[in-house]
């Protein structure tokens, strides 16, 4: 199994993108601390190799807090995945301060000071590896997506600086950047058109390989991206789309 024996931290491992990427970290046999505000489902406590911890990522105290939890629990720390965040529509004209903050404050700050909590038990195992969930909106934008954009080209430009200056201690850090991923809220969004079989089919089409992602295809490369078959990678945002931004729109 590909991380036999390693530990891993991920913040808003319990649904969507991050389920994925516990998943397939618990079948290639890490273990698993998940950080998020609420608390885990009672399906995935029950499997061998997980922890749960509530904690508030706006709060760099409580940030600190779960990372030595994390590593006292488990006897170190050799992945962290920030993949926690959120989202909401504004547009320009009317966004506020306190918006702008706060999705700063998860989707950017967060990130930075989990690495940095974790930073000592890593450097006591010799390294790891750092994987920052970006998107593709951080290449690109969606219509009144600006403050999210903003926050995940941030990610992006925060993982090269991050790569670049704890290199020296064998620790790695790379983003995934997901485009289209299938979700409770997306399958939602999709069942409230008005022709919800031919808007999946049109979505569908936008993607080279035919079809949305699913949050075990960001898994699969999360695997890869915390595991030793990656050593040579680092500093890099990987584009996980599908080929949906590879692929130019027609018209018609």
């Amino acid at each position: 199994m590909e991380l036999e024996g390693k530990v891993a931290l991920v913040t808003g491992g319990g649904q969507g993108i991050g389920r994925g990427i516990v998943d397939r970290f618990l079948e290639e046999g890490a273990q698993v601390a998940v950080v998020q505000r609420r608390a885990l489902g009672e399906e995935l406590l029950r499997q061998p190799g997980i922890l749960g911890i509530q904690a508030d990522l706006g709060d760099p105290a409580a940030i600190k807090e779960a990372a030595d939890q994390a590593a006292g629990h488990f006897g170190g720390i050799d992945i962290v995945v920030n993949n926690a965040g959120i989202m909401f529509e504004r547009s320009v004209a009317d966004i506020r301060l306190d918006e702008w903050d706060l999705m700063m404050a998860i989707n950017m700050r967060a990130p930075l000071f989990l690495a940095q909590a974790a930073l000592p038990h890593l450097q006591r195992r010799g390294g790891g590896s750092i994987i920052n969930v970006g998107s593709i909106e951080g290449l690109s934008a969606n219509p009144l997506h600006a403050a999210y954009c903003a926050s995940k080209a941030g990610v992006h430009g925060m993982t090269r600086a991050m790569a670049v200056d704890l290199g020296k201690d064998g620790i790695r850090c790379n983003a995934i950047a997901p485009g289209w991923i299938a979700s409770e809220l997306s399958e939602n969004y999709l069942g409230s058109q008005p022709d919800a079989a031919g808007a999946r089919e049109a979505l569908n089409r936008l993607h080279a390989v035919g079809r949305v992602g699913q949050p075990s295809d960001v898994g699969d490369l999360a695997v890869f991206l915390a595991g030793d078959r990656s050593g040579f990678l680092t500093g890099e945002i990987l584009v996980l789309d599908g080929g949906r931004t590879a692929k130019l729109p027609l018209p018609f």
